[in-house]
């Protein structure tokens, strides 16, 4: 039993360097995404009024006029528009067209989940790992070591909670986003079907 606790002991003290890189690369993760997410705000806001004033009058009439506005935008989703209007032909194609866009708006968002659950989850091991010199410094009295391996967990704690934060607050702003832009992509798949189904009859 004595050498299973030291098994145990080396392979959770053996873990602490790694979960200290693991948090500064998700860290450094967490700031780059969040300048993407600053940037992509500013530029959405300027968009989506622009988007919306043109969806609001749009008929199958005007669509192709408005694969040219959309052309000068930027983003996935005009590129996925213009796709919907070049493929107005093909009911399957527009379908993919749609899973495809679902499916790269989920990828987005896996990213912000990954920071909001791998953060605490981080900070956590980073608290506990440490927890056992500590304790060992207080039980012998090396007050400097109990110190020491404190600092270490409360700061890893600390970094892996705004990690978490960061990751989560992103993570409800773009479901907000991804949600309005897949109600954009299916009013224009919309309208064009609606348009085929017209000629039709």
């Amino acid at each position: 039993m004595q050498y299973l606790d030291k098994v145990i002991y080396w392979l959770s003290s053996g873990l602490m360097v790694p979960v200290m890189v693991a948090v500064l690369y998700f860290l450094i993760q967490a700031f780059r995404q969040l300048w993407e997410g600053s940037r992509q705000y500013v530029r959405r806001t300027k968009e989506n009024k622009i988007l919306d004033a043109k969806l609001n009058g749009l008929t199958y009439t005007h669509i192709r006029s408005f694969g040219e506005l959309a052309a000068h935008l930027e983003g996935p989703l005009p590129d996925t528009m213009q796709e919907l209007i070049a493929r107005s032909d093909s009911e399957a194609h527009r379908n993919r067209l749609l899973a495809d866009f679902h499916n790269n708006c989920e990828r987005e968002l896996d990213r912000c989940r990954t920071l909001s659950k791998t953060g605490p989850i981080l900070g956590l091991m980073g608290t506990l790992i440490p927890m056992g010199p500590a304790l060992g410094g207080l039980a012998t009295g090396d007050i400097a070591t109990m110190s020491e391996q404190m600092q270490i967990a409360f700061n890893t704690t600390v970094l892996g909670l705004v990690i978490g934060t960061i990751g989560f607050l992103l993570l409800q702003a773009k479901q907000r986003w991804f949600t309005a832009d897949q109600n954009r992509v299916e009013f224009v798949n919309d309208i064009i079907q609606q348009a085929a189904y017209e000629s039709k009859s």
